[in-house]
């Protein structure tokens, strides 16, 4: 594995960068004061709308995909610094790049398993930042960690399926320009291979029997920048069977293929958030005072920081590795890779959002740093695309069997 960006890396983090000192950073508190002047607080913002026409224009647009006929073409490998850059404001930049979660993982989706036709309707206006979509899997009264207990049924009815089931925490699902549901439920819930049961469908928003119930919020917060996190009823929903994506029983692999892409992009993206975590915290250490000399002179304060930027460094080759890995020897091949960094840099990325926190004070859990909504968002890792616990079980499990 060479250590050392290609020039094309280099080239796209040098106006990543750019991009992100001139336009993000001066439009986070903009964002702010627009939002609080909309008539709805799921509309978008302009300047958000600005910052996609600009990353458009740079180049700067679906980084994410290595699909050259619909993305930039780009490896794992050479992605990964370009995410973390982003994940310094998570709110905004990933949505102007058009690199934002779930579309980034459902564009991933209809571009690997869907037809043309499919293709044409949806991934096309998602590839242009035209319309946002949402990935329908989670459900409220089983334990979704394990994919298998979804209750949510898809039956066949002549030339229709008809969707019936309760998800939530449905990412994007409040944001009016979400029009696409990837509805994760099970065509066949008798079916000896509890992993061919589920199937996958895509359900227009605007579908009878679909509604969107109420806004669930994280720690507190409603997550507008990221369209938030729904209940959602589909109650006897019909959609033509033209609209499943792939075939009946192909559902758990394609929640597979889509999940591991979508781990590492977490991990990249927080990175970067553990990034502008540091900077906070040492802006902030050179800044105040207390007991007579700066926070920069206190020996606690200098373990805190040396200790942050060591974890990055690790942190940071570790999802380097995985990405190579990726690239080379799939994601199967990568598959330990990526349940260890699931595991390591949640985990690692709250503490370090953490100790910025308490150097900030009273500061630190206010809105006028961006340090609460980091650590909401980081913490909310530790459960999102599978809990550390089954990632856990999996890896040690492989581990094991090596020694039988």
């Amino acid at each position: 594995m060479d250590f050392a960006y290609d020039a094309r890396t280099e080239e796209l983090r040098a106006k990543l960068l750019a991009f992100m000192d001139e336009y993000v950073y001066p439009a986070e508190q903009v964002a702010h004061e627009q939002r609080a002047r909309l008539a709805s607080p799921w509309d978008t913002p302009q300047v958000v709308e600005d910052l996609k026409a600009e990353a458009r224009r740079q180049g700067l647009w679906n980084l994410f995909l290595p699909d050259a006929e619909h993305g930039a073409g780009l490896t794992n490998l050479q992605y990964a610094p370009l995410a973390e850059i982003t994940g310094r404001s998570p709110q905004l930049a990933p949505t102007a790049t058009n690199c934002a979660a779930p579309d980034t993982g459902n564009m991933e989706v209809l571009a690997q398993f869907a037809d043309a036709a499919q293709q044409k309707q949806w991934l096309e206006p998602l590839l242009a930042g035209e319309i946002r979509s949402a990935f329908a899997m989670t459900e409220p009264d089983v334990a979704s960690s394990d994919a298998t207990n979804i209750t949510t049924h898809i039956e066949r009815d002549g030339d229709e399926y008809v969707v019936t089931g309760r998800k939530w925490y449905i990412s994007g699902a409040m944001n009016p320009d979400c029009r696409i549901f990837i509805v994760m439920g099970k065509t066949d819930p008798d079916g000896e291979d509890i992993r061919r049961q589920q199937s996958m469908v895509l359900v227009p928003r605007d579908t009878p029997g679909v509604t969107v119930d109420r806004a669930m919020q994280v720690f507190g917060y409603e997550d507008h920048y990221h369209g938030g996190h729904a209940e959602v009823t589909f109650d006897h929903a019909r959609v033509p069977v033209t609209n499943l994506i792939g075939e009946e029983g192909g559902g758990f692999a394609i929640a597979q293929a889509r999940l591991g892409p979508g781990r590492i992009h977490h991990c990249m993206r927080l990175i970067g958030m553990a990034e502008r975590a540091i900077e906070l915290m040492c802006r902030r250490a050179v800044s105040r005072e207390a007991f007579g000399k700066a926070l920069a002179q206190q020996g606690v304060v200098h373990n805190w920081i040396a200790d942050a930027r060591v974890t990055v460094e690790q942190l940071r080759l570790l999802v380097l590795k995985t990405a190579w890995l990726m690239d080379t020897v799939g994601n199967k091949g990568a598959h330990t890779e990526i349940q260890a960094i699931k595991i390591a840099t949640p985990r690692a990325v709250v503490d370090i959002i953490d100790r910025a926190i308490q150097l900030h004070g009273a500061g630190g859990v206010s809105q006028d740093f961006p340090l609460a909504e980091l650590y909401a968002g980081a913490r909310t890792l530790m459960i999102a695309d599978g809990p550390d616990e089954v990632h856990q079980r999996s890896l040690a499990r492989r581990e094991i069997k090596k020694y039988l």
